[in-house]
């Protein structure tokens, strides 16, 4: 199976919160945008910010970003990714959610084959499901 991740599993993996996406193991590809290493590092700075986290977690949660960052195949935030992002999609998404988006839009485009859109944001995997992609990590309501 060939998976698009967002910024909310990869943080939930992360920080161990339970069922997110366990299955990591068993997919071919793992794709992501470039964004989520900004947003996963931001989430780790708010959170040592706000005292929740020793600079042994920092380091440690800093290492496991890098190692799963490493893994996967990363889409630039080029014009075509913007572009995209920028125009309607069929429901409401968020501008950083519109680049994921976008960006799993992209590389399906590219390559020519699906991907299955892995996310533990509602809104952006009512988005996804409405662009026509399967969505793991999210029941649909």
């Amino acid at each position: 199976m060939k998976v698009y991740v967002d910024s909310s599993l990869v943080v939930a993996r992360i920080l161990r919160e339970p069922a997110a996406a366990s299955d990591w193991s068993r997919w071919q590809t793992i794709v992501s945008s470039e964004l989520l290493k900004v947003e996963a590092f931001r989430v780790m700075d708010r959170l040592r910010l706000r005292g929740k986290l020793s600079d042994s977690e920092v380091a440690a949660m800093a290492a496991l970003i890098l190692a799963m960052v490493a893994r996967m195949e990363r889409i630039p935030i080029g014009p075509a990714v913007l572009e995209r992002a920028s125009a309607p999609f069929p429901t409401m998404v968020h501008t950083l959610d519109a680049i994921h988006l976008a960006s799993a839009l992209a590389w399906m485009e590219e390559h020519g084959e699906p991907l299955v859109f892995a996310t533990r944001d509602k809104q952006l995997a009512l988005a996804a499901r409405a662009c026509g992609l399967q969505v793991l990590g999210v029941r649909p309501e």
